[in-house]
């Protein structure tokens, strides 16, 4: 063993369950092992992708000799700052919409909800803490992976130095992900600000809560501090929330948000950030004016940028660009055709199990297809997505835009959730199932759904693209009743329904009829 030689990163604030955290992803106390004297595949970065990689090739006990580099935690964004605290906290947050809307299911609560900030905080970092064993250096090291904490950079075509160590690889992947991105609006840094990566470290609710972008994490984000308790404030430079989403389906979360009372300034455009004994002011402009709001603390939410710096990529010829990242071909092959790459360092789908996706491809590409034979391509696979807020948008496949710019004629079939009956008796009757369709055949090109579970309705729609199974096979799916996945099959009927009422159809059914 030799010692490593790395700068330590925290979590904050640093008491016990981020202690555990910390042990599990980053100890403290870990030395990186002795370098084999080369390896089969060596991956940059410990993130869903890089751990996807590492231990689904390791896993396959086949005498692979696999090496995983992590500068700061493992578990990436996911486990640390991303999906496992967002959700935790999105979850203490529904309970009180819960609780605020009581009323109108004949309970009546008390007029005031007490909410402990840092309790909803310290319950999630206790969740992360317990989950964090999954991601751990000691499991990793236990399926036989050397682990290197320190900063990794390619020294040449076949060579990675990690801290005063050097290893020597036959494949490389490079899986470093993507990190928050900050606008340049003067004053901003200087004023302060919080990203993903910071504000679960909050212990104090902000009263007064500015959010920088509609976009997803955005959006997620600000429905759930102001049911927490702060005072928020969306500033979008588009006209509507959530504006890559179905257009109906971000009208009806903008809608939501309005009823919550959130303050929607929308098609503006930031001037500058001043910081004042009454707070932190944000200068922007809409409809030509130059307003202010003021606010304790400001969120960004604007994006997310590769993470490039310091790889020294250029030595192993390794095309990439600062703001889309690294250069991949649909096989996850980088312009150096030794290394691949995988997540959100790569590719526009940034979620974890976009990233869980494209790891299985490159084990499969980079370690088992001679000549290139039998690869997998990134473009063949089906993905679903989900934007956590209250209620939920999940989408898979093509939209209509998208649909007819590939040449397609589409229908399109929607059931209102207030045509469902479960939907109705839990007091959900906002939203919808819409499913895109070939016209003229029951072939399902994409859907949305906008649902309280929206994101757990998707993946029987994800299922029947990837199956290539259309309306009559879901049809024939009975549903239980009553449940709001009932909508699903209730779109298939309708296309049905639809299928049959043309004249040759109603004809055939006629003599049919006649003579059974």
């Amino acid at each position: 063993m030799t010692p490593s030689i790395r700068q330590e990163p925290a979590l904050q604030p640093l008491n016990e369950y981020n202690q555990v955290l910390m042990a599990h992803v980053h100890p403290p106390d870990w030395v990186n092992p002795k370098p084999a004297a080369v390896y089969d595949l060596v991956v940059l970065g410990a993130g869903t992708a890089g751990l996807v990689v590492a231990a689904g090739a390791a896993g396959l006990k086949v005498g692979l000799k696999i090496a995983l580099i992590e500068k700061s935690l493992l578990g990436g964004d996911c486990l640390n700052i991303g999906c496992v605290p967002s959700k935790c906290v999105i979850r203490s947050s529904r309970v009180v919409g819960e609780m605020q809307n009581a009323a109108s299911f004949g309970i009546h609560s008390l007029e005031h909800i007490d909410i402990d900030f840092a309790a909803v905080m310290q319950r999630m970092r206790q969740i992360r803490a317990g989950i964090g064993d999954h991601d751990s250096v000691d499991r990793f090291s236990k399926l036989g992976i050397d682990v290197f904490l320190g900063r990794a950079t390619f020294v040449d075509g076949n060579t990675i130095a990690v801290n005063d160590s050097q290893l020597r690889f036959k494949k490389a992947v490079i899986a470093t992900g993507a990190r928050a991105t900050r606008p340049e609006i003067p004053g901003l840094a200087e004023a302060g600000y919080l990203t993903n990566e910071t504000i679960f470290s909050l212990t104090e609710c902000p009263k007064r809560l500015a959010v920088i972008g509609g976009g997803p994490i955005g959006c997620e984000m600000a429905q759930t501090f102001h049911r927490l308790g702060s005072n928020v404030t969306i500033l979008h430079k588009n006209e509507q929330l959530l504006d890559r989403e179905d257009a109906d389906a971000a009208a009806i979360v903008q809608q939501q948000f309005l009823q919550e009372k959130l303050h929607l300034l929308l098609d503006c455009s930031l001037e500058k950030v001043e910081k004042t004994e009454a707070g932190k002011v944000i200068h922007y402009r809409q409809n030509g004016a130059v307003k202010t709001v003021v606010v304790d603390e400001i969120l960004v939410g604007t994006g997310r940028t590769p993470n490039v710096d310091g790889l020294n990529l250029e030595t192993v010829g390794v095309k990439y660009d600062a703001h889309q990242g690294v250069v991949v071909n649909d096989y996850l092959q980088t312009t150096n055709p030794r290394i691949y790459a995988a997540g959100d360092i790569c590719m526009s789908w940034k979620f974890t199990h976009a990233a869980d996706a494209a790891a299985r491809i490159v084990i499969r590409n980079a370690l088992f297809c001679p000549f290139g034979l039998g690869r997998s391509k990134l473009s063949s696979l089906v993905m679903p997505w989900v934007t956590y807020t209250d209620p939920e948008i999940a989408h898979v496949g093509l939209y209509e835009s998208e649909a007819q710019a590939q040449g397609w004629e589409t229908g399109t079939i929607m059931i209102p959730f207030s045509d469902v009956d479960r939907a109705l008796a839990d007091g959900e009757p906002e939203g919808f199932v819409k499913v895109l369709h070939k016209r003229g055949s029951d072939k399902i090109l994409g859907a949305t759904i906008v649902a309280r579970h929206a994101g757990e309705m998707i993946s029987e729609i994800t299922l029947a693209i990837v199956t290539k199974q259309g309306f009559n096979a879901i049809s024939k799916v009975i549903h239980p009743y009553p449940t709001q996945a009932e909508a699903i099959k209730k779109a298939a009927d309708k296309y049905l329904q639809r299928a049959l009422l043309n004249p040759r159809t109603q004809f055939l059914l006629k003599l049919l009829k006649r003579f059974s």
